[in-house]
C-alpha cells in the first residue's frame, strides 16, 4: 500500500514560513498595513518607523507628547 504525499496548502505554507523563518517577517508586514485601522489616523500620520524585534513592537513617533501618551496607555495597547 502507497502512502498518501497529501498536504494541505496551508499546512506546507506554513512548514515553509518555519523552515525559512519568515513568519516574524510576514507578522511585521501585517502589523504594518493594519496600523493605520489599528490606532488612528493621527497616531499613524506620526509614526516614522515600526518594527518588531524579539517578539517586541517598537514604535518610533515624530511627537513628544504623543509617545508619553501611548507610553501610558501601552498596558491596554497589548494583546
Amino acid at each position: 500500500m502507497r502512502k498518501s504525499n497529501e498536504q494541505s496548502l496551508g499546512d506546507v505554507i506554513n512548514q515553509l514560513l518555519d523552515a525559512y523563518k519568515l513568519r516574524g517577517k510576514i507578522n511585521e508586514i501585517k502589523v504594518k498595513r493594519t496600523w493605520e485601522d489599528l490606532m488612528g489616523v493621527a497616531i499613524a500620520k506620526r509614526t516614522t518607523n515600526l518594527f518588531i524585534k524579539d517578539t517586541t513592537l517598537f514604535i518610533r513617533l515624530s511627537s513628544a507628547p504623543l509617545r508619553e501618551e501611548l507610553m501610558f496607555q501601552r498596558e491596554k495597547l497589548k494583546p
